[in-house]
């Protein structure tokens, strides 16, 4: 059984793997973008994990919207009476730390099951604009923004998912400070432009795009263009990602792994980086 364990991870993990120090180089080339080294350093703490992903709990921020629910825990047996510890669990798709798949917004795309595992699997980078951010909360990234960031730290690497740090992620223990609705009950937190979505799927080829807030259209959005344009290329969006903080700008490995619902558009969604 160990070795069958072993093996199907090494299967899983196939695409690339990842050191941060000194360790021989695997003989094929990992994916672009990502560092050479072997499947050991992962298991030998030579390489560090960053769970990305926030816990689920009856505080977690919600969009509000009519028929979205808060999340729910209910303890349907115990250890004491049924000799099982045993619960039920009820929340919207889109809740806490969470994947859009291509089918949330764009007729003829596939659901949440239907990705891939290759898709799941990626370089990532980090652009992070929250300097802008602190004194617009409607900021949104600019196609300039993207190409200052290649002049600093490089191409972005191919089939990459981009990470948009805004810094908004301090604000997750507040649901009131993050959703941020002023007096008509507009929200107001930063986003990608539909143009800064359109050059990283089109001209990187990105897998994903990710953010740090509600959505990866800023608060004000009433069209949710880059919800459009992600899920009409067939790609997903990956909204209350936690700790990018804690990530360098690029040099990073990312495994993403939905909830596996079928027909599902989405749902929540653990994501380790390594480093």
């Amino acid at each position: 059984m160990r070795y069958r364990i072993l093996i199907g991870l090494t299967a899983i993990l196939a695409f690339g793997s990842w050191t941060v120090r000194s360790a021989p180089p695997a003989p094929s080339a990992a994916p672009e973008g990502l560092p050479k080294g072997t499947l050991a350093d992962l298991f030998q703490g030579r390489a560090t994990v960053v769970d990305l992903t926030w816990t689920l709990n009856d505080k977690s921020p919600y969009w509000p919207a009519e028929n979205y629910q808060p999340f729910k825990l209910t303890t349907i047996a115990t250890l004491e009476k049924n000799g099982v510890l045993s619960k039920s669990l009820s929340f919207p798709e889109h809740l806490g730390t969470h994947l859009d798949a291509p089918n949330h917004f764009e007729k003829g795309q596939p659901s949440v099951e239907m990705l891939a595992a290759e898709q799941l699997f990626a370089p990532g980078i980090v652009i992070d604009v929250s300097l802008p951010v602190e004194s617009d909360a409607d900021y949104r990234l600019t196609v300039a923004d993207v190409v200052e960031w290649e002049k600093q730290h490089g191409r972005i690497p191919e089939g990459a998912v981009v990470l948009l740090r805004t810094g908004w992620g301090r604000h997750w223990t507040n649901f009131d400070r993050y959703k941020n609705q002023d007096v008509r009950g507009k929200m107001h937190f930063p986003g990608y432009s539909a143009e800064a979505a359109r050059w990283l799927v089109e001209k990187r080829n990105a897998k994903g795009l990710g953010i740090d807030t509600l959505s990866v259209d800023f608060g004000l959005s009433t069209d949710f263009a880059v919800h459009h344009v992600i899920n009409g290329a067939g790609r997903y969006g990956l909204e209350n990602v936690a700790q990018l903080d804690k990530l360098p700008a690029r040099g990073f490995g990312l495994i993403i792994a939905p909830i596996k619902v079928e027909a599902g558009t989405g749902g929540p969604t653990r994501i380790f980086a390594v480093l």
